[in-house]
């Protein structure tokens, strides 16, 4: 990625299109659309940046406004909204999104087919997105970037349940794992969220604060601020101010207890909530809006609560401009992700009371402009909000703090720490290597490779058929570096270092491979061949090796079958055979030790010569083919990352990594 840069990024969900956009005209319109905007506007004014594209669904519905099934809005010089058209041109909540993923990925794979320059990296946001990311990796080799916005786990932690959560959950893990880096906006979703799913994800994880929502301010016509009098007996009192979807987990209702439950704030203050576009509310948000109008109906709370139906930037911007004359701003979510609202008031000088789970944690640390709640504690809403507006000086005082340092939050701060991201997104992060004939067979190479080894900041395996002692035998003789972890016996067995410098087998790796592993019944199927065993020194417990052809082979592979055993058959060098424990060989062995330093498959680079190399140059994201290599690699297909060099044994080693950048380029050592 020296080159200037093409972005996408990708998002499925709620209603994007070029500003303004309605927030609220569907439960899936919300922060993230503001987010994805924002960000891909900064980026397209960032020195480096030739093209910004925001890819989404075309779909078709009137009521949700004819710019959606445009193919194309062209934002700014650099910046557009590309739609991407399935069969489904119907509107899809995020829940009926999953039965048009198989038909976007495909369309939008043909379409990037189609361009005439791939883009450098795919910035994915919430996990349906990330699926398509990860199907788009592997058709072209474009890294991708996760931003997950919520993620279902605290969804479950809030009491939610069911089927869909649990999918939803399940396609976060996949992404959290799979992602080349994943870029959130607090340490909140870095440490806590994101380490709820169990997954090492070490250095791949970037806390990139996300700027201020740009709202159009007020034209001169009236706005919902000009109006407050319809709702209110006396509009000259302060406003409590809250903006958010209409959905349980916004816990708006607990906002309007609070309220109602306080004489004193009803006294002192009104109540605001822009709850989304009713018209258009649907399921769980028709049925929170109701409970709001049922609440908002006590006699005690006549005069005193405006509840809009609907509402448009300008009206946003002129209400948050009311609130900052004695007002608050009010965010009582169960959870809250991030909370651009709270920062959104900070820049409008208003002070904020928010709840103290999430990303407002951080925000009000940062800005000083507010109080946190527990959100749960409708008491303790009430207090603070009273506590803020009843205190004018208190009150000035968050207000000149906000105002003061709300400059943390910038989009163009974003914008030049995401593009380091991206450009460091596709760039291996550990190499793998088989050792005969691609380490060794040259002697000179492999001293330039140990010369390569000393000053690597990369970590480093071998991977090999060999075993352990045998692989340590080589790499002496032939003076190479000792690598930090050993992948041996064909992938079947990780040797790592114990606490007190000794080599041990990895027990855990060796538990995956007993699963679904018959080692008895694979000896009592091949029984009855007439096989040549290699020596018993080779033999191992997730492993049987045998000399033979080709047609040994396939005999081996049939008997088998014919058993009901799983094992994998692997042939190379003409001559050997291994039968392994179905979920072993030397792309599994790499991914689980890769998942250990945090790292997914596709920062993980592969070199190999051989037939028992074939499954980690096929899997790892980036592979190094030597000059050397048997014929066995030859049904290795051409695809984005796989490089066969015009180097033999090491010195092609060295020349695939100096295409990342990562060595010098060798000369050509004959061999």
């Amino acid at each position: 990625m020296g080159a200037a840069l093409h972005i996408i990024h990708l998002a499925l969900g709620g209603c994007l299109k070029a500003p303004p956009v309605t927030f609220g005209i569907t439960a899936d319109t919300g922060g993230h659309i503001a987010y994805v905007l924002e960000a891909a506007a900064a980026q397209s004014l960032q020195k480096g940046v030739d093209a910004v594209s925001v890819y989404t669904r075309l779909f078709d519905d009137p009521e949700l406004g004819t710019a959606h099934a445009r193919r194309s809005e062209r934002l700014g010089p650099k910046l557009t909204i590309e739609r991407i058209v399935t069969n489904d041109r119907r509107y899809l909540e995020k829940e009926e999104l999953a039965g048009d993923l198989a038909a976007f990925a495909e369309a939008f794979c043909r379409h990037l087919a189609a361009l005439p320059r791939l883009p450098d990296v795919i910035h994915a946001h919430f996990a349906d997105a990330a699926d398509i990311a990860s199907t788009a990796r592997a058709r072209f080799g474009i890294p991708f970037v996760y931003t997950p916005h919520a993620l279902g786990i605290d969804k479950r932690r809030q009491g939610f349940a069911g089927d869909a959560l649990e999918a939803r959950i399940t396609a976060e893990r996949a992404a959290i794992s799979h992602a080349n880096a994943i870029i959130v906006s607090t340490r909140d979703e870095a440490d806590r969220q994101i380490g709820g799913y169990g997954i090492t994800v070490a250095d791949r994880v970037h806390c990139l604060p996300p700027g201020v929502p740009q709202r159009a301010a007020p034209t001169g016509e009236a706005t919902l601020a000009d109006h407050l009098d319809a709702w209110f007996d006396d509009a000259s009192l302060p406003i409590l101010l809250a903006i958010a979807r209409p959905v349980r987990k916004k816990n708006l209702a607990a906002l309007l207890r609070a309220y109602a439950a306080d004489p004193a704030l009803r006294a002192a203050a009104n109540l605001v909530i822009l709850a989304g576009q009713h018209d258009h509310a649907t399921g769980e948000e028709r049925a929170v809006l109701e409970e709001l109008a049922t609440l908002a109906a006590d006699p005690a709370l006549a005069g005193k609560v405006a509840l809009p139906a609907r509402h448009d930037a300008s009206d946003v911007a002129a209400l948050y401009t009311r609130a900052s004359r004695g007002g608050v701003f009010v965010n009582p979510a169960l959870h809250e992700p991030f909370g651009l609202t709270v920062i959104e008031a900070a820049a409008a000088g208003v002070p904020v009371v928010a709840t103290h789970s999430g990303g407002p944690v951080e925000i009000v640390a940062a800005l000083g402009h507010g109080m946190l709640v527990d959100p749960r504690d409708e008491g303790a809403i009430a207090d603070a909000c009273r506590a803020v507006i009843s205190d004018a000086d208190h009150h000035a005082a968050l207000a000149a703090s906000a105002v003061s340092r709300i400059g943390w939050y910038s989009w163009e701060r974003y914008a030049a720490s995401s593009l380091a991201v991206y450009r460091a997104a596709g760039q291996p992060r550990l190499l793998a290597s088989d050792i005969d004939n691609t380490l060794t067979g040259c002697a000179e190479s492999a001293r330039a490779f140990a010369a390569w080894a000393e000053t690597r900041d990369m970590p480093f395996v071998v991977a090999t058929g060999r075993s352990f002692e045998e692989a340590n035998h080589v790499l002496g003789a032939w003076g190479l570096p000792r690598p930090d972890a050993y992948i041996v016996d064909v992938g079947t067995r990780i040797m790592r270092r114990d606490g007190d410098g000794n080599w041990r087998a990895c027990a855990d790796y060796a538990a995956l491979l007993d699963r679904d592993w018959d080692r008895d019944g694979a000896a009592r199927a091949l029984a009855g061949l007439s096989l040549t065993e290699q020596p018993p020194t080779v033999q191992t417990r997730h492993k049987m090796s045998f000399f033979g052809d080709s047609a040994t082979t396939a005999a081996i592979r049939r008997a088998l079958a014919d058993a009901g055993v799983a094992a994998r058959v692997i042939f190379s060098h003409g001559h050997l055979i291994d039968v392994l424990a179905p979920a072993g060989g030397k792309a599994a062995a790499i991914a689980a030790y890769a998942a250990g330093l945090g790292l997914p498959m596709s920062a993980c680079i592969a070199a190999g010569d051989s037939g028992n190399d074939a499954d980690m140059l096929a899997a790892c994201g980036h592979a190094i083919v030597v000059a050397n290599a048997d014929a066995d690699l030859d049904h290795l297909a051409p695809r984005p990352g796989l490089h066969r060099t015009a180097g033999r044994h090491a010195a092609g080693v060295l020349e695939g990594l100096a295409l990342y950048g990562l060595a010098l380029a060798p000369m050509q050592v004959a061999a």
